[in-house]
């Protein structure tokens, strides 16, 4: 039997925009698929700080897209992550570890890949929330 997937584009006003030409979340199959969340207000402009004020930001942005979507943080089982310059390393892994808890996600870190602009970014893979 051939079942139609039902594909939705959640968004509601606290969920950060972006002027580029992507979704915030795509949900598809009990799955969320989270675009890359910044530092950025709910307007999509980017707010400078420290490394950890904008990873603080960027994975309250990823919370916000996923409570939208109808998941949170705790139903993460993938996140892929770019810090700008790899002497954070350190700081991101004690961060992350405020953030994610065993069993962690899966996790890919890439760094030294970021613009100027920006510190860190986060996307990730969710499931719904049951």
């Amino acid at each position: 039997m051939n079942a139609k997937l039902t594909v939705t584009y959640p968004r509601d006003a606290s969920t950060p925009v972006s002027h580029l030409p992507f979704s915030p979340a795509v949900c598809a199959g009990g799955l969320v698929f989270v675009s890359g969340q910044a530092s950025v207000d709910v307007s999509g402009k980017i707010v400078p700080d420290t490394f950890e004020g904008e990873m603080r930001r960027s994975i309250e942005n990823l919370r916000k897209v996923l409570e939208s979507a109808g998941s949170d943080l705790a139903h993460v089982i993938q996140t892929r992550n770019y810090v700008r310059d790899d002497a954070e390393l350190a700081r991101f892994n004690a961060i992350y570890r405020e953030y994610f808890t065993e069993p962690y996600p899966a996790r890919t870190t890439i760094t030294n890949c970021l613009p100027a602009a920006l510190r860190y970014e986060i996307e990730c893979v969710a499931t719904l929330k049951q």
